[in-house]
């Protein structure tokens, strides 16, 4: 049976991925390349996330996944889906209309935006088919279609999710250091944070779990780490839709 794709529904992905080396923040995208068929010459040459049409038997989250799989073989990642895009002329900037002629698409496409959370070494770009490459969220490169809206738009609601949510723990290993935790805020946010202040209230956090051990492989005084534990940041805080009355 032939899998239908809806022509005019797409998702896009914004990969956000930490790197724990350099403490940045980076976006994963894919290399967009067109050459002339007549003549040599370069008609496109930019970057774009990984997206792809929605199928017409898949919900928009499976294609979401289905799309992040294809790109780095990746499952059951923290995933949130933020915003619709639909503006009429969010296609039809010169070099996006060569692009949309030669794949076929359709100029009428809305896109359902998600992003990712995930360690920048947990994906293999080497010898992918799709040339992706990550690039620091504060040096993005030229992009196709309003891509750069997307992924602004996704930062935008990852700062604020990150403040509500213990999200951060997708993008560090399961074991950190507090300086870990902190770098990654920091990263995030784009601010410097008091240290022993942070620290203070970090430790404080009963979901915050004290390990027997510390680091290993480092020229100064090890530090001591600590697991984040789901299940007891769940305990804590199960929703409760009760009204007193």
């Amino acid at each position: 049976m032939e899998i239908k794709k809806i022509p005019n529904l797409s998702v896009d992905c914004v990969v956000f991925g930490y790197d724990t080396d350099t403490k940045s923040l980076n976006v994963l995208l894919i290399k967009r390349y067109l050459e002339s068929k007549k003549e040599d010459e370069i008609l496109v040459d930019d970057y774009v996330l990984t997206g792809y049409h929605v199928f017409e038997n898949e919900t928009l989250d499976e294609s979401a996944s289905r799309v992040l799989k294809e790109l780095t073989g990746l499952t059951n990642i923290y995933k949130k889906q933020f915003k619709a895009f639909g503006n009429p002329d969010r296609l039809k900037n010169p070099k996006d209309l060569i692009w949309i002629k030669n794949e076929n698409f359709n100029l009428r496409t809305i896109t359902i935006a998600y992003y990712f959370l995930l360690k920048t070494e947990d994906v293999s770009i080497k010898n992918n088919v799709y040339k992706p490459k990550w690039f620091s969220i504060n040096k993005l490169p030229e992009l196709g279609f309003d891509h750069q809206q997307i992924i602004l738009e996704a930062y935008e609601d990852l700062k604020i999710k990150c403040l509500q949510d213990p999200i951060i723990f997708e993008l560090l290993p399961d074991k950190f250091t507090i300086n870990d935790v902190q770098d990654a805020y920091q990263s995030i946010l784009g601010i410097e944070i008091d240290n022993r202040n942070f620290r203070r209230k970090l430790i404080n956090k009963k979901y915050i779990v004290s390990l027997d051990e510390k680091q290993v492989g480092v020229s100064k005084k090890p530090a001591q780490l600590y697991m984040f534990s789901k299940d007891v940041y769940d305990k804590m805080f199960q929703k409760n839709y009760l009204i007193s009355i």
